[in-house]
Formats: C-alpha cells, sequence, structure tokens
C-alpha cells in the first residue's frame, strides 16, 4: 500500500484529508507539526509528501527546505495561503505541485495520483548517452562533463524529453503534457521553474548549461558548446 506524509496542524481538515486517502487506498501517517513530519519522514519513508505552509514550531517552508536537502520525495503543498507569489515561492523551493485551500477532493487525489505516478522508477528503463551526458535511471540522475548530479521525478523527465529532442524547441505547453501529464493553462509557471532548479543543478559541473531558453517558444537541449 502507499504510503503518505499529511502535514497538517487543523486536526478537523487533517482527519477528512486522512479519510478521503484512506478510501482511496492510501495508508496515511500524519503530523501536525514540522519537527514530526521530519521524524516520519526518514522513519516511515513515505511516498509523498502533502504540506501545509502554516505549522507551530517549523514551518512548511523550512519542512520543504530540510526535505530537499536530503531526498527527492515529491512534495505537493496544500495551502490557504492562495497569491501568485507565494505560488510562485513554493513552486521555486522545489515542491512538485501547489494546491489551495479550500480545494476539490477530486483534484486533490488526480494531483496525488500523478505525482506518484510520474516517480514511479519504472518510468525511466534504460538509459541515454551522449556527448558529455548520460542519463542514469536506476539512480534518477544525470552525469554532465563528469558530475553527477541526483534529480527529482519532474526534473528527471524534464531533462529526458529535452535530451530526446536535442536541437529542437519543445514549448511550454509540449513539456506540461509530456512531464507534467497536463496541458497548458494553470500549471504553466511550473515548467519555468522546474527548468531553473534544473539548470542549477547541472551548473554543478564544469561544462556550462546544456540547455537553452527560447523567448517566446519553450526551451531546447543543446549539449555541450
Amino acid at each position: 500500500m502507499t504510503r503518505l506524509l499529511l502535514v497538517e496542524d487543523d486536526p478537523d481538515l487533517g482527519l477528512a484529508l486522512r479519510v478521503l486517502f484512506t478510501r482511496a487506498g492510501y495508508e496515511v501517517v500524519t503530523a501536525a507539526d514540522g519537527q514530526t513530519a521530519l521524524k516520519l519522514l526518514f522513519a516511515r519513508r513515505p511516498a509523498l509528501m502533502v504540506l501545509d505552509l502554516v505549522l507551530p514550531g517549523l514551518d512548511g517552508w523550512e519542512v520543504l527546505d530540510r526535505t530537499r536537502d536530503l531526498t527527492d520525495l515529491p512534495v505537493l503543498i496544500l495551502s490557504g495561503r492562495t497569491s501568485p507569489a507565494e505560488r510562485v515561492r513554493g513552486l521555486r523551493s522545489g515542491a512538485d505541485d501547489y494546491l489551495c485551500k479550500p480545494f476539490d477532493h477530486l483534484e486533490l487525489l488526480a494531483r496525488v495520483e500523478a505525482l506518484l505516478r510520474r516517480s514511479t522508477p519504472e518510468q525511466w528503463r534504460g538509459d541515454y548517452v551522449e556527448a558529455g551526458l548520460r542519463l542514469v535511471p536506476e539512480r534518477r540522475s544525470a552525469v554532465w562533463q563528469g558530475h553527477e548530479t541526483r534529480l527529482s521525478a519532474i526534473e528527471y523527465r524534464l531533462l529526458e524529453v529535452l535530451v530526446r529532442n536535442r536541437g529542437r524547441v519543445v514549448t511550454t505547453e509540449q513539456l506540461l503534457d509530456l512531464v507534467w501529464d497536463e496541458p497548458a493553462g494553470a500549471g504553466r509557471e511550473r515548467v519555468k521553474f522546474a527548468v531553473l532548479r534544473l539548470r542549477r543543478k547541472l551548473a554543478v559541473g564544469q561544462g556550462g548549461d546544456p540547455l537553452e531558453s527560447v523567448r517566446g517558444l519553450g526551451y531546447r537541449y543543446r549539449g555541450e558548446a
């Protein structure tokens, strides 16, 4: 049974969400504060975290930062903070999705299912090698110019799509469809910040940035300069 970590300090909402996820076939472990969430992250090894931002003690931002330092676990922020700035901050900080309260239960379940589907290792059978780059599916990593970097599920799929279309522009809409399984719309900003995180990780090596932004269109993998 797939295990979810639900981090929510509102007891009524936490109970309702636990019932919702349990009825959908998930095992649910809950935390009402940030410290407990991080302890459960290590102790119970969930497949996905649903994270509120307003928590006692360590807030959701701190939990997200510490989670991202240690694991590529899919994280869905579920928050009453609805401003575009908060959503952008969440995606830029490494969240895989951001859903505002109040929310539709079916939409929440659909988003959780999509994140879990994209994080399944079987999606990356086989490898890909080209000049300067090797994708390592069993570790979900990329070796760029001799430097290996672990990637999140989204980052790996994003890089794989761009690499397999080397030299061709892949539009934002195509990336949403191929990487996020979503059409264009509310999720467009996710592409921008996922590419930004991917570029930062690849830039740790000495080979320069292999990705190119094509203004008004999308992105292109150009490989070695």
